[in-house]
């Protein structure tokens, strides 16, 4: 039996559409224009799409002409993550060389390292320390070679802004300025970092960023592409025809879902200082709690900056799976570091990449917060962890010690 009240603490895989999005989306939902078309139900259609791009790009420190609005996250980053892509900008007739080869962070979300359109051997994982922060001298070097043995070539990067399981931060801005000084481009996957963190797409030197609603209180189903200029172009779209989203993405428009990403942007932004400071502190009890609890436990990347709202932890012994039934039975939702496939387990990628010891990431947990986390659900996680221990072979003795 499920406990009636749950503690939801899984919001790095989604959260909970904020009542202020449902609201805007229901209204939208009752608009029966089509964005595209000329009459004034249209026109309205495309008056509540625009306000909402508008919204997105302020998220991002951009114009919302930089804004292209997709799928998703997955969707965003499958199309601009292919060879062709070039940047226009100070090149008459865009005469500059397109992108043939990628670099991505290895512990990119998997949309990103199997997601990318570049062919077998035309893509390549920049390595990461121990703390899962990007080798900038690998990549600084890597970069440089690349330009001697591939005249006449471009590179494309991509490093994620936040990583999802371990909530770790990358120097966006530095890696901006080695690819920018090797001539390459740089794409950084803030899915999880929007909302969070302050975005500012100039400061952090990306050519693009992408994003996706559902992580920040807005619905499943739609995300964006943001452009730091309009100036890059690509030969290869994903999906052509009517020449929506300045022709970057065809398709009718999902009017409600862009609106509720919309409210959530503009919600997410202006609550963003405050609630990062709120959700860090909640992290930081929770995480002393799992050590108070377990002193041998470790929290993965905790060495490095981190969002406030996330904590990837794993204590020995301790079997992922399990764990989470046993939580999900006393009304605590978190997940894994392992990913589930056909009732097979595998390690995460992610933490093998930052050499963890497999029987350690084995039993890696994922607590992430959101606007809906209260104290509450805090103690319910550590009333549930203690007693998941206790019932743990060979950790009883340690935890009623």
């Amino acid at each position: 039996m499920f406990a009636v009240t749950r503690s939801y603490l899984d919001h790095n895989a989604t959260t909970p559409v904020r009542p202020a999005v449902a609201e805007a989306m229901l209204r939208a939902l009752q608009m029966p224009g089509n964005p595209s078309s000329v009459h004034a139900e249209g026109r309205a259609a495309r008056g509540a799409m625009e306000a909402a791009r508008e919204a997105v790009a302020a998220l991002c420190g951009t114009r919302a002409a930089n804004v292209v609005f997709t799928s998703g996250g997955t969707e965003a980053n499958a199309l601009v993550l292919a060879p062709g892509l070039s940047d226009c900008s100070g090149a008459r007739d865009c005469i500059r060389a397109p992108v043939t080869t990628l670099f991505h962070a290895a512990t990119e979300h998997a949309c990103v390292h199997d997601g990318h359109r570049f062919p077998a051997g035309q893509a390549e994982a920049i390595p990461v320390d121990a703390q899962g922060v990007v080798d900038l001298g690998w990549l600084a070097k890597r970069l440089a070679r690349f330009a001697q043995e591939r005249p006449g070539e471009r590179a494309l990067v991509s490093i994620h802004l936040a990583n999802n399981e371990t909530g770790v931060v990358q120097p966006l801005a530095e890696a901006a300025a080695i690819v920018r000084l090797h001539g390459a481009l740089l794409h950084s996957d803030a899915v999880q970092a929007a909302g969070k963190l302050a975005l500012d797409i100039e400061a952090l030197g990306a050519d693009m960023l992408t994003l996706s609603a559902h992580k920040l209180g807005g619905p499943k189903g739609v995300g964006a592409v943001v452009f730091r200029s309009g100036a890059l172009e690509l030969s290869g779209k994903l999906l052509r025809g009517g020449g929506q989203e300045r022709g970057w993405r065809a398709g009718t428009e999902n009017v409600a879902g862009i609106v509720g990403f919309g409210v959530a942007a503009s919600e997410a932004k202006q609550a963003q200082a405050r609630e990062s400071a709120r959700l860090s502190g909640l992290r930081d009890r929770l995480e002393a709690g799992v050590l108070a609890l377990a002193p041998d436990s470790v929290v993965f990347g905790r060495g490095a900056a981190r969002l406030p709202n996330t904590s990837a932890f794993a204590t020995p012994g301790v079997k992922a799976e399990t764990a989470l039934i046993m939580l999900d039975l006393a009304g605590v939702a978190l997940s894994s570091g392992s990913a589930c496939s056909s009732g097979k387990v595998r390690r995460s990628h992610v933490l093998d990449a930052m050499a963890v010891d497999p029987a350690m990431s084995e039993g890696a947990l994922r607590a992430s917060l959101g606007w809906s986390t209260s104290e509450a659900d805090i103690d319910a996680f550590l009333t549930a962890y203690a007693k998941a221990l206790a019932a743990t072979p060979n950790r009883s003795a340690q935890v009623a010690a």
